[in-house]
């Protein structure tokens, strides 16, 4: 019997396969050999979710996998019109970095609050200066992005005592359509933007957005560097039209050194590790190996993404 052909896009370190050893063939791909690959698999799992190779390898010479699976919640790194038009089945990994994600939004919002990088860097000065700090219940929060992400940081702010507006692209019950979102902003203490990236959410933060909030709103980015002008958020921290800012993603990663975004006011900058948690990888490739046992049983999968759309539609 020919054992079906998986080929994963590598990144360091490997995805452990366990109950798959011995049922698949498994092939190893980088940047430059993908697309000579590609043609002989049966499944590509991208586990280099950082890579742009899929996009730029796809629409070469022959056959393509029939399905996809990325190691990410965003696919906007490995769609491209081949792709999305073409009968393979794209699935991501939602659902591993929700409850992480949300965490990680509550810290920030409380280290914001709390006035906690200051205290960190007085610390270091050795100074002490008393301050006051701004209560978190009570506060309103606007929320972009309804799926579970979105909806996992919705809850754990209303957990503090935020008043919590989820934005979506549609309106229906619980969630806020687009129309709403400026009049949202206009009152919103803390805006959260975890939204996928698509040709709507492009640039969605842009000046005028930025013009809308208070001048003690503070912006929190864990969804995609590419929903933030930049340079529209640099000039409202310099300007103070907005009171702080935290970006765990951005528009070119990493980071680099001589980047203004390090030493703008009011910034606080993570290395996209948000969802990162101890022993995410071992849940991401477990997670594969449960969708590959559906799929090798021609049974539905889970996580399949509307490639029109970008993203797994809700329910």
């Amino acid at each position: 019997m020919t054992l079906p052909t998986l080929l994963v896009l590598d990144a360091d370190p490997l995805p452990r396969l366990g109950r798959l050893t011995g049922r698949v063939r498994v092939e190893h791909a980088d940047a430059s050999t993908l697309a000579g690959l590609l043609p002989a698999a049966d499944v590509l799992l991208v586990w280099d979710f950082a890579s742009h190779a899929v996009r730029e390898a796809w629409p070469g010479e022959g056959p393509r996998p029939r399905w996809v699976h990325t190691a990410s919640a965003g696919v906007d790194h490995l769609l491209c019109p081949e792709l999305a038009v073409s009968d393979t089945v794209v699935t991501n990994a939602r659902g591993i970095f929700d409850r992480p994600i949300a965490e990680y939004v509550a810290a920030l919002v409380l280290a914001l609050a709390k006035d906690l990088p200051r205290t960190l860097a007085l610390q270091r000065e050795r100074t002490w200066r008393h301050r006051e700090s701004r209560k978190v219940a009570g506060t309103r929060a606007v929320v972009v992005g309804s799926g579970p992400i979105g909806r996992a940081v919705s809850g754990t702010l209303t957990a503090l005592g935020v008043r919590t507006a989820l934005v979506g692209r549609t309106a229906r019950a619980g969630v806020h359509g687009p129309d709403d979102l400026d009049r949202l902003l206009a009152r919103a203490d803390w805006v959260i933007a975890a939204a996928p990236l698509t040709s709507s959410t492009r640039g969605m933060f842009d000046a005028r957005r930025f013009g809308v909030m208070q001048p003690s709103a503070h912006f929190v980015n864990v969804g995609r560097g590419q929903l933030v002008v930049q340079d529209a958020l640099a000039e409202a921290l310099r300007k103070r039209w907005i009171a702080g800012a935290a970006l765990d993603v951005f528009e070119t990663e990493p980071l680099a050194p001589d980047s203004p975004l390090w030493d703008l006011p009011g910034l606080i900058v993570s290395p996209h590790m948000s969802g990162d948690t101890v022993g995410w990888r071992d849940e991401l490739g477990e997670q594969f190996v449960e969708l590959y046992e559906l799929w090798a049983a021609g049974r539905p999968l889970p996580n399949v993404v509307d490639k029109q759309r970008g993203y797994v539609p809700g329910h």
